[in-house]
């Protein structure tokens, strides 16, 4: 079978398509063949720094065979995965543990159900968990024409919530707002906070959900009301920021909402995962596509998502 491969750590071109023996499934695994396969942002820091030999955390496809002990799946299977430490998602065949695995609804199409899992049980981590959205809180979604952006806004309004909605680019701004935004604000940098604090009546926000880095970090402490919450949750490559206690504002909570403490058992990702393609058959969770790419162009899928050009999920196809 063929994987894309890290040859060296590095930009889009280390990515180089390879020959590889198939892959057995041990006990408690699975053989899966990839139908699709998810780019996100951390697979550029998985390049850069070759963290894995083959990157990509999450993907869809179809079992072709099961290890022993295996009970919960069988050749023909439809499934989705998410393998956040071990990576290997790119690629034609991957061996899977099975608690890493979910079955798909035969109403959810495989593009959706690899779109859909990490962006979307990471926005449902930030809103169940690090910040319970209620019925008339107002939130600052940062990248809010992005998968996860995307996702939490329609999350957040399902929720009762009112999304301020940040993009870089004024062709992003109807994206965001057809996922449901209130305000969508056209900023870079720090540049939104008067603006922000405007359109809350200089109240500031309930909450900020921001991935952005470095760049946006103090500002979106800024736009907080008192008592509300930071949610930042990347990037986890580029400009990490630093604070010091005495610099978050006074009666605010910060928090690093990581998925991996969302899924800690197989339970947990079987439950919110089914919540999220429940809520996609009824039409309340809309996943937008922004680029498909065949296996062999991961390079260009990188340096797509690299640019911040792109909008939604982008997808690999073996």
């Amino acid at each position: 079978m063929r994987a894309m491969v890290i040859s060296e750590a590095g930009g889009p071109e280390v990515l180089q398509l390879r020959e590889r023996l198939t892959p057995r499934p041990g006990p408690g695994e699975i053989l899966v063949d990839v139908r699709v396969a998810g780019v996100n942002f951390f697979d550029v820091g998985v390049r850069r720094g070759r963290m894995a030999e083959v990157p990509g955390m999450e993907g869809a496809g179809v079992v072709v065979e099961t290890g022993g002990d295996v009970h919960e799946f069988a050749p023909g299977d439809r499934v989705a995965w998410l393998t956040i430490d071990t990576h290997a998602s790119y690629a034609e065949q991957i061996v899977l543990p099975v608690r890493n695995v979910v079955a798909v609804p035969d109403a959810i199409d495989d593009e959706t159900a690899a779109a859909v899992l990490l962006q979307g049980l990471t926005a449902h981590h930030h809103s169940t968990v690090c910040h319970p959205v209620q019925p008339g809180d107002i939130t600052l979604v940062h990248a809010a024409a992005g998968g996860v952006g995307l996702l939490l806004t329609q999350l957040i309004k399902a929720r009762g919530g009112t999304v301020i909605g940040l993009v870089s680019r004024p062709e992003k701004a109807e994206i965001a707002g057809a996922a449901g935004a209130d305000h969508v604000v056209v900023s870079t940098g720090d540049a939104f906070v008067e603006t922000v604090r405007e359109l809350t009546g200089g109240e500031g926000v309930h909450a900020v959900f921001d991935g952005a880095g470095g760049p946006t970090f103090s500002a979106s402490l800024q736009v907080l009301r008192t008592h509300g919450t930071m949610v930042f949750y990347g990037p986890l490559i580029g400009d990490v920021p630093t604070i010091a206690m005495n610099e978050i504002p006074r009666s605010t909570r910060l928090t690093y909402g990581a998925l991996p403490d969302h899924i800690r058992t197989r339970e947990e990702l079987t439950a919110y995962a089914a919540e999220l393609f429940a809520l996609v058959e009824r039409g309340e969770l809309v996943v937008r596509i922004g680029g498909r790419y065949p296996l062999a162009e991961a390079a260009r899928a990188h340096a797509d998502i690299e640019s911040r050009t792109t909008t939604g999920k982008l997808l690999l196809i073996p």
